[in-house]
């Protein structure tokens, strides 16, 4: 089954000092690169928040620019034609390959698991995605919405599902 896959990274990162995720340095990389590396088999990739010069990435976002998740999830899946969509943060480090093809592998809508639900790390079916969108999504919770479509829970791998939030997490980043 072939897919494509929406990365989100135009959040503000106030828990940061307002940092831009997306340009944080990661494995000599960026965390941009990372997710990237991690869908480079996918049909279409867009990326959804302020455009950096990328080869290959179909750019997207949400009007106004800082609507939300769900804001950004609405801009990104516009361009979206493939029937499975990967939908992502910028900010999984532990994100791998392997992660995204046991999430497809699920057959349904599936997100990761790990001591929460990880709603920006899921395979989703775009028509169903499309159907559960609020009309104006802007500022509305993203976790409501996909609860709506009853995912299949995929278990985590121990560090999978580790997020980049707080600066503490950004130390763990650059020590691990």
């Amino acid at each position: 089954m072939t897919y494509a896959a929406i990365i989100l990274t135009g959040g503000k990162g106030e828990r940061l000092g307002g940092v831009d995720k997306a340009a944080l340095s990661y494995r000599e990389a960026t965390l941009l690169d990372h997710v990237l590396s991690v869908v480079d088999d996918a049909a279409q990739i867009v990326v959804v928040g302020p455009e950096k010069d990328l080869p290959n990435v179909i750019w997207a976002r949400e009007d106004p620019p800082g609507g939300g998740p769900l804001a950004g999830l609405a801009a990104g899946l516009a361009k979206i034609t493939e029937d499975w969509v990967a939908v992502l943060a910028v900010d999984q480090p532990g994100l791998t390959s392997d992660t995204i093809a046991r999430l497809r592998a699920a057959g349904a809508n599936a997100v990761l698991k790990d001591d929460r639900t990880q709603w920006l790390i899921g395979v989703w079916n775009t028509a169903e995605l499309r159907e559960a969108l609020p009309e104006d999504p802007r500022d509305l919770p993203l976790r409501k919405t996909l609860q709506r479509l009853d995912p299949v829970e995929v278990s985590a791998l121990p560090g999978e599902a580790r997020d980049v939030d707080t600066p503490a997490d950004l130390d763990t980043l650059h020590s691990g």
